[in-house]
């Protein structure tokens, strides 16, 4: 059966990232000619950066506030810092949220930062 190999690794592959243990927790994105900084958690930090940078490029961020200074400034001004990676052990789904939020509200008085989204 000809094909068969290909169609095995390709499952092996979709299996592997669906079973992959997910780095969650809390960012930073900062602008360097301003000082602004933003935070906000999420659950899939790996993957959250591409998606940032993504909307930021095409001019879709819900946060007016970002997208004018990446227009203004260009995406050599930002960067992208996780501050805190959160374990799910022992948590709940909502457990694991309640403690995201928490952390959130944490960083963003430790670093007066505003919220990314929301």
């Amino acid at each position: 059966m000809s094909g068969a190999p290909g169609k095995t690794r390709r499952k092996d592959i979709a299996r592997a990232w669906t079973e992959r243990k997910r780095v969650q927790g809390v960012f930073a994105v900062r602008c360097a000619p301003t000082g602004q900084v933003w935070v906000s958690a999420n659950r899939n930090l790996d993957t959250k950066e591409n998606s940032l940078w993504f909307s930021l490029r095409n001019g879709g961020h819900p946060n007016k506030t970002v997208q004018a200074a990446w227009h203004t400034h260009g995406p050599d001004a930002f960067s992208y810092e996780i501050v805190e990676e959160i374990s799910d052990e022992g948590l709940t789904p909502v457990g694991l949220a309640d403690r995201l939020k928490a952390r959130e509200r944490h960083w963003r008085e430790a670093l007066a930062a505003t919220a990314l989204v929301g």
